[in-house]
């Protein structure tokens, strides 16, 4: 459909694009398989990356150098100046339209310092700050009449080889209030599911959709990802339940000690060092805590609400009284869709934004505050150029053909024995990535999880679903997420194993020097085939 512009993903990044496609003139519909305010966004809460000087002096160059570092040399120097020049004109437009942010005495955007920064540079509001920006990209959606079409699953996207060059013209998704495919067609798409770090099941402080889905239909589809091995682990998630304790807890001025009461990182060094450090003083057998105690209740109550409130729930302590236990756990997948300056994708018309895409701004190691950043800014330039696409192309080809094909994919899905409970498969998972694909690495155990993988795969025919029904069956939504993310894990496990050196949070304790040989991308497709491209 021409002048049309689908938006895959309701997060912070599908909704910036959405805007912009729609301020750019196209008619935008937004496809999510939850709903728009419970995303991932809302869990980045600690603040969003602008050289403003509103506390202390700081420059753009400045900001564009600390990502560089904290990348390892895996950066695209061209797209973090444009990611970080662009930051000023990101944070006056989320003001404009309402963002709720912290202010300091004299009605300036208040900041604090964020892990890796040289300069105080993070605006938030309070620690709150995904939550409260993804409330107000969805307040202005809904307030212009964008489309939402909630709770529909996407199944493929589909294409178009005529020409020569590989099109998209539509998607399929399942409508999981009535169990039916749909098809959605249109020449532009623009990716936004966010990222696969619920690979790691419970070890990761995403929600349950962190699936990986839009990676794995995009690859299946003929699109091409890189970096895949490089996951960063949060250092702060609670010990028993892994939901985060956002940085601004550090910022602030938290301290992690051990169970001797030592500190033994500088807290605010990137996040794969003290990860790192972390899981060493485990390993001798420490306990390890964030203490916030000495900052007060009434700093606590007033600038981390948030953080409070989760210990209290989740570990049923006063952090104001007693320490915080936490552990590291796979927070952010720096890995994704390749895409170029335009966010498009290898497939014609389908372009990526967010965490399921690779800007090449993070490299090796996420910057803290630069992720609500990247969809912002690079959450423009997709929508802009999608809307672009879509008026300058009109696929005129029927996809409804492709209807009953999807369907039948569906039932013989179905059909599966259930001999084997895939849950226990996925919690078997993500204790293995945890313990050999997570914070360090080698090459010996990478093998033996790839052999683990694919046994896996190969028996997913017995895995199946004992919900036959069509209205609401989280039962196959479930299976089919699970069968994403076994498709994904055996590429990040491929990736892990090529890369045979150490570099941010891709650790090699077999391998543990940077090599210039691979001050380079990963690039892989659906087959495991893998090239390096700088």
């Amino acid at each position: 459909m021409k002048n049309r512009v689908i938006v895959i993903g309701s997060g912070g990044a599908g909704l910036v694009a959405a805007l912009s496609a729609h301020e750019s003139g196209t008619k935008v519909t937004i496809i999510t398989k939850e709903y728009p305010t419970r995303s991932q966004t809302c869990m980045a809460q600690g603040g969003i990356n602008a050289a403003l000087s509103n506390v202390d002096e700081d420059s753009a160059e400045l900001h564009i150098q600390n990502t560089l570092k904290s990348a390892r040399s895996l950066a695209n120097e061209d797209a973090v100046r444009f990611l970080c020049n662009s930051a000023k004109g990101a944070i006056e437009w989320l003001d404009s339209i309402g963002v709720p942010f912290s202010r300091t005495k004299d009605g300036k955007i208040a900041q604090r310092k964020l892990g890796g920064a040289s300069a105080t540079r993070a605006c938030y509001a309070q620690d709150y700050t995904g939550l409260k920006i993804l409330h107000t990209l969805y307040d202005r959606c809904t307030a212009l009449g964008i489309e939402f079409l909630n709770e529909r699953y996407l199944l493929e996207f589909i294409t178009d080889d005529s020409s020569n060059k590989k099109s998209i013209c539509g998607v399929s998704v399942l409508n999981k209030r009535s169990g039916e495919v749909e098809l959605i067609q249109s020449s532009s798409v623009i990716v936004a599911t966010g990222g696969y770090s619920r690979v790691f099941h419970n070890y990761s402080t995403n929600s349950i959709s962190s699936s990986g889905d839009g990676i794995a239909a995009a690859l299946r589809a003929g699109a091409v990802a890189s970096d895949l091995e490089f996951i960063q682990f949060h250092p702060t998630s609670l010990k028993g339940s892994s939901i985060l304790i956002s940085e601004s807890a550090r910022g602030a001025g938290g301290y992690l000690l051990n169970s001797k009461g030592e500190r033994f990182i500088n807290e605010l060094a990137p996040r794969d060092e003290v990860s790192r450090a972390i899981h060493d003083e485990i390993l001798k057998g420490e306990s390890i805590f964030l203490d916030i105690r000495h900052l007060g209740s009434e700093f606590i109550e007033k600038e981390l609400p948030q953080e409070a409130k989760l210990a209290k729930l989740y570990e049923n302590i006063d952090p104001s009284l007693e320490l915080i236990p936490i552990k590291p756990a796979a927070h952010y997948t720096m890995g994704g869709l390749d895409v170029n300056e335009k966010t498009s994708t290898n497939i014609q018309g389908l372009f990526a934004v967010g965490e399921c895409a690779n800007h090449r701004v993070h490299g090796a190691n996420r910057l803290g505050g630069n992720s609500l950043l990247e969809l912002v800014v690079f959450g423009r330039v997709a929508g802009e150029s999608a809307a672009k696409f879509a008026k300058e192309n009109d696929l005129d080809i029927d996809i409804k053909r492709y209807k009953n094909l999807h369907e039948e994919n569906l039932e013989q899905i179905k059909s599966y024995t259930n001999e084997i409970n895939f849950y226990e498969k996925y919690s078997e998972l993500g204790e293995m990535f945890y313990k050999d694909v997570g914070i360090k690495r080698d090459k010996k155990t990478l093998l033996c999880t790839l052999e683990n993988v694919k046994e896996m795969k190969k028996a997913l025919k017995r895995m199946g679903v004992s919900d036959k029904g069509n209205i609401y069956n989280s039962n196959l939504i479930e299976f089919l997420e699970f069968k994403n993310m076994l498709f994904l894990s055996e590429l990040i496990l491929l990736c892990a194993i090529q890369r045979d050196e150490s570099r941010g949070a891709h650790f090699r304790v077999d391998a543990q020097e940077s090599h210039k040989v691979f001050e380079a991308h990963t690039i892989i497709d659906k087959d495991g085939v893998i090239s390096y491209e700088n």
